[in-house]
This record gives structure tokens, sequence and C-alpha cells, in this order.
């Protein structure tokens, strides 16, 4: 942020992350005189960021599986058990080696609270 106050015979110019209570002050007193510049907290859109686009581009229905399945501190083992598969078949899902049925993302999104597009 940047405040600019030009009034004959003063001049000043604040830099940085400035106080409420001093723009207050400021603007009180300097009135019409006062220029703020507000740059730094110019809103983006994170979807339209590239960073975003390449992150999205990089999800998978194995890694959504891989993803919930550690947020909530399952082990392959266990999910597999949930799912009354084997830990050999939840990996396989979760490097896309075998793609998860519409069947098992429906079982995978009441076990994890989510929709099961994330999974298809």
């Amino acid at each position: 942020m940047l405040v600019v106050v030009k009034k004959p015979p003063i001049e000043f110019t604040i830099e940085g992350n400035i106080p409420e209570k001093l723009l207050k002050f400021i603007k009180k007193d300097y009135g019409d005189d006062v220029k703020i510049e507000d740059d730094d907290d110019e809103l983006v859109i994170a979807t339209e960021m590239e960073w975003y686009k390449e992150e999205k581009a990089k999800q998978t229905p194995g890694g959504n599986m891989c993803f919930y399945r550690r947020l909530h501190k399952l082990t392959q083992q266990q999910l597999g058990k949930k799912l009354e598969i084997t830990k050999q078949e939840v990996s396989n899902m979760e490097n896309n080696i075998v793609p998860i049925s519409r069947q098992m993302a429906h079982k995978l999104a009441e076990i994890f609270n989510v929709h099961a597009e994330k999974f298809i």
C-alpha cells in the first residue's frame, strides 16, 4: 500500500502495511489531498492462475484416492479392508494402473464423504 499526501508546504509518502487507524487519521486531517494506492491487495482468481492449471492437470482419480486416504490417515491395507479388496488393488488404483469403477467410486465417496466424481 502507498499513501501520498501533497498539500503545500507539506508532502510525504508512507509505504508498506499501513494500520487502518493511521489511514483514518491521515484522511481526516488531509481530506482530498490524500492519494491512496493499494496495488498489493489486488485479487486474482486462483483457478485462472497458471500454477493452478498445472496442478489441476496433474490430478487423477487414483491421485485423488491416495490424497483422501492419507487425509483420513488410512493405510492402503485399512482402506482395502473397508472396500473389501486387497492392498495391492488399492495401490494399483492409486497409481492409475487399474481404473476405478463407478461402483468403487461410490464406495470411496461414501467412505471419504465427497462426491464420487473425484474418483472417476
